[in-house]
């Protein structure tokens, strides 16, 4: 395949830079695949959940706080309803709240309102709706600033798996691109979003990254399925072992990050030749943790943003982040390359 072939449209982006990271990305083998995995959700109803479920937490941004979840049953999409604002309006999960991508800490931040009206680090959170296949969810929460978890997004997933989640009378929306389109960073990182081919809806994602330290060059490649996001939501947020320092010392004088609750625990550090401390999810002799991490918590918070309907297809994600994952979804908007294909996939195909 060439290389105009395989990035179809370029919405943002230089096509010489994209040649480039493409070859990089050619050449990186596949440390793990698995394809055969069935959709999250069911094909010919919405979902909810049965019960109310409650988490709690160490603040991430305020460490010595105790944040509160609440997960209600909804219809109707997903919302933030933030219970310590009670004369603001909840902010629904989509790409037109979308306020911010971090600059030192790097996460996605939604708002809708007055500007105080914002939830922090919602990544780890809203991955959820499209990893678990639950469409509509109220999440109560008791400031701006979520819990955070040694155990990645698990306890999330636990809490929710636990309250059962329930079939509605309402059918699913389908959304794919209408052909393959792609964003690529100055930096050689890249997105390309492809249409779904016809079968059973699924949305495939090949996610490889490239760091130039302990992680090096990781890459998985599957088919969504509950089962294997389960799995991966132990998956934590990695740093270097250079900016946890910078944290800790300089990164004290700004309010953003003085209270940062990240410790050894609730983080992966990364040092130049090995980690510094104990990493999960082992695969044929490498460690995946950083790679499952942006794959199933970071990428699928993107698709989450996506909130005309449940968005099947392929994603090809070459070191890429928040702020270019955040670029695609909108010029997907902006242009309106999303396209209906609820009708093909109720009735059963192509």
């Amino acid at each position: 395949m060439k290389a105009g072939d395989f990035f179809g449209r370029i919405l943002w982006g230089d096509s010489q830079t994209g040649r480039r990271a493409f070859e990089q990305w050619l050449a990186q083998p596949v440390d793990f695949e698995d394809l055969t995995g069935p959709y999250p959700a069911p094909r010919d109803a919405r979902t909810t959940i049965n019960a109310t479920a409650r988490v709690s937490g160490p603040g991430t941004f305020f460490r010595r706080a105790t944040r509160h979840l609440s997960f209600e049953p909804s219809r109707g999409g997903w919302w933030f309803d933030r219970t310590d604002l009670p004369d603001c309006l909840p902010t629904e999960v989509s790409i037109r709240n979308v306020w911010t991508t971090g600059r030192i800490v790097s996460n996605i931040v939604l708002r809708s309102g007055p500007p105080y009206n914002y939830v922090r680090m919602v990544e780890h959170i809203i991955a959820l709706k499209v990893g678990l296949g639950i469409d509509d969810l109220n999440v109560l929460t008791d400031s701006g600033d979520p819990p955070l978890f040694a155990e990645g997004s698990r306890r999330l997933v636990d809490a929710l798996t636990t309250a059962g989640i329930q079939r509605l009378s309402e059918a699913p929306r389908y959304v794919t691109v209408g052909e393959k389109v792609s964003v690529i960073s100055p930096t050689g990182a890249f997105l390309v979003f492809e249409p779904w081919d016809g079968g059973d809806p699924a949305l495939t994602i090949d996610c490889a990254i490239h760091f130039e330290n302990a992680v090096g060059r990781q890459r998985v490649r599957f088919a969504l399925s509950r089962l294997l996001f389960e799995r991966a939501a132990v998956a934590r947020t990695n740093t270097t072992a250079a900016k946890k320092l910078y944290c800790q010392t300089i990164g004290r004088i700004f309010a953003d990050i003085r209270n940062l609750g990240y410790t050894r625990e609730n983080i992966l550090v990364v040092g130049r030749r090995r980690y510094v401390n104990q990493p999960r999810l082992a695969h044929g002799g490498k460690y995946l943790e950083p790679v499952w991490h942006r794959a199933a918590l970071d990428l699928l918070a993107a698709v989450a943003l996506i909130d005309r309907g449940r968005f099947i297809g392929k994603i090809i994600s070459y070191k890429a982040g928040h702020a270019l994952d955040v670029r695609m979804i909108t010029l997907l908007y902006l242009q309106e390359l999303l396209t209906d294909v609820t009708a093909r996939v109720l009735s059963g195909g192509a």
